[in-house]
Parts: C-alpha cells; structure tokens; sequence
C-alpha cells in the first residue's frame, strides 16, 4: 500500500467536480478583483505613456534609479559579509562544548532574532545620530547594515546549528577515533558539511538580506525604494516608479538564486566526484590500492 493511499482516499467523481467548481469560482473572483483594480487605475490615467515615458530615459536610471540599486547592493553586500562573520562565530558558539559559550551565544542569537529588523534600523540611526558615531550622510547606511548584520547573522547562526545537528552522528565520532580534537571535528568535518547542505536556505537569506535593504527608506536612506519615491514625486506616477522598482529587485533576486543554484549543483558535482573516487580506489598505509585497481594489476 502507498504513503499516498494511507494519507488520504483519491476524490471520487463528485468530488474533482466540486474542486473544478472551485478552482473556476476562484478565478472568476479574482478575474473581477482585477478588472476593479485595472479599472481603478485606468481611471487616473496610470497606464498612460506621460507617466511610462520617463522610466525609459537615461537620466531617470543615471540620476535615481541606478543609483538606488548601487546603494542598495552596497548595503546587502556588507551586510552579507557581517552576518556571514556575525552566523559562523555565534553558530559555532551554540555549538561549542563550553557551557558558559554555548549559553552566551545562544542568548545573543535568540535576543537579536526576536527583533524586527526595523525596529533595530530606527534605534541604531538614533544612537549613530545623536552620537555623531558616523558622519551625516553615512548615518543611514551604518544603521541598515547593523540592523541587517545582528538579525540574519542571529538566523544564520541557527540554520548552522541546525545543519551540523542534521548530520550523521557516526561523522563527529570517526573524526574523534582518527585523533582530532573536538574542535577539529566541528571546524574540519560538521562544518563545511552543515554548510553545503543548507546552502538552498543560506541563498533565501541572502534574498531575504536585499530585498530587506528597502526597510532603510524609513531612516532616509537612498537605496531603490526611496530612490523610487523620489522618482513618483517628480513625475507624479507613483504607480509606474514603483512597478519598475519591483521589476528590478525580481531581476536581481532571480539573478542572486540562479547563481546560488549554480554553485550548488557545482559543490554536489564535486561531492560525488570525490566520493565515487575513494569508493573505486582506496589506500591503505604501507599497501598497494584495493579494491578494482588492485585486481587489475592481479
């Protein structure tokens, strides 16, 4: 009997009928919500070529648009590199066989974990602000790559956590029986595993990472949002500056998971390589090569 059998009965006739009659009913709803709201906008002239004529030339992108997308790089980029530092130390903490490290670490991930992201923009904008910490202008950008660093950096630590944990247990205890401390074991052996395996979920927090760059309008700085804004405000077409913004952070979130895919399936690629080498040859100390090679010479 199949798991798809124990779980639930396949629909009779009556019943794929009356998911058919749902499915259609859903569509024409959201047929209609879609009319209204094309409707609505046609109404004030949004589809209009005086309001999408100026996304295409060059001094909207030169002067707004792609300077927001540099700053918002910018920001994702450091922010990146900080939590990446930020989720190796602190996971590595949670994981360490200290008591007073392992406690420590994890009260730091779940008390900036538990945050919003926002909320940590606005209090350090205010503490580098009224500090003079940073000069004026570089104020914004030092509170969204803090905000961002502490909370992905907490989540980070976690997904790392979690993968060392999600490895076999006989990994750790064959690095201990060859000699390695257990240090070594974690650094050499858990570690780059546990990455490798939550590498899908480390690229979802990436993305996760730029696109939450747009919280920084808040704190006025110029990253693609605001730049955006700046742009409806000038033109008066908030509906096409935004559409564009959107298209544009959909291109660079697709082109970030592409990449990411890429190098996944080149790091598994190389995995079984690896592996299917070992498993045709191996060596033992002071000996020939066992296994097909050493038949061969037999």
């Amino acid at each position: 009997m199949s798991t798809q059998t124990v779980l639930f009965d396949n629909p009779g006739p009556r019943a794929r009928m009356r998911y058919r009659i749902i499915a259609v009913l859903g569509l024409l709803v959201a047929a209609a919500l879609a009319w209204v709201v094309v409707g609505k906008l046609n109404e004030y002239e949004e589809f209009s070529g005086a309001k999408w004529s100026p996304m295409a030339t060059w001094e909207t992108w030169r002067y707004y648009l792609l300077i927001g997308l540099w700053n918002t790089v910018k920001a994702a980029a450091l922010s990146v590199v900080g939590a990446s530092i930020f989720g190796f130390v602190f996971g590595a903490g949670r994981l360490s066989g200290n008591r007073v490290v392992r406690w420590v670490s994890g009260a730091v991930v779940e008390f900036f974990r538990a945050i919003p992201v926002l909320i940590m923009m606005i209090f350090f904008f205010g503490i580098y602000a009224y500090n003079g910490v940073f000069s004026a202008d570089l104020n914004p950008l030092a509170a969204v790559v803090t905000a961002l660093t502490l909370y992905n950096g907490a989540v980070m630590a976690e997904l790392l956590r979690s993968g060392v944990h999600s490895l076999p247990a006989g990994q750790p205890e064959a690095g201990l029986a060859v000699g390695l401390s257990p240090g070594q074991v974690l650094r050499s052996i858990q570690i780059p595993q546990a990455v490798t395996a939550m590498l899908p979920a480390l690229v979802s927090q990436l993305v996760v990472i730029l696109k939450d760059t747009a919280l920084g309008t808040v704190i006025t700085y110029p990253e693609l949002l605001q730049q955006g804004q700046n742009l409806s405000s000038l033109h008066s077409n908030i509906f096409a500056a935004l559409v564009v913004v959107a298209i544009v952070f959909i291109v660079v979130n697709w082109t970030l998971t592409s990449l990411a895919g890429l190098l996944e399936r080149r790091i598994n690629r190389r995995g079984r390589t690896a592996g299917d080498a070992l498993a045709t040859a191996p060596t033992v100390a002071g000996g020939a090569p066992t296994g097909a090679g050493a038949g061969a010479e037999d």
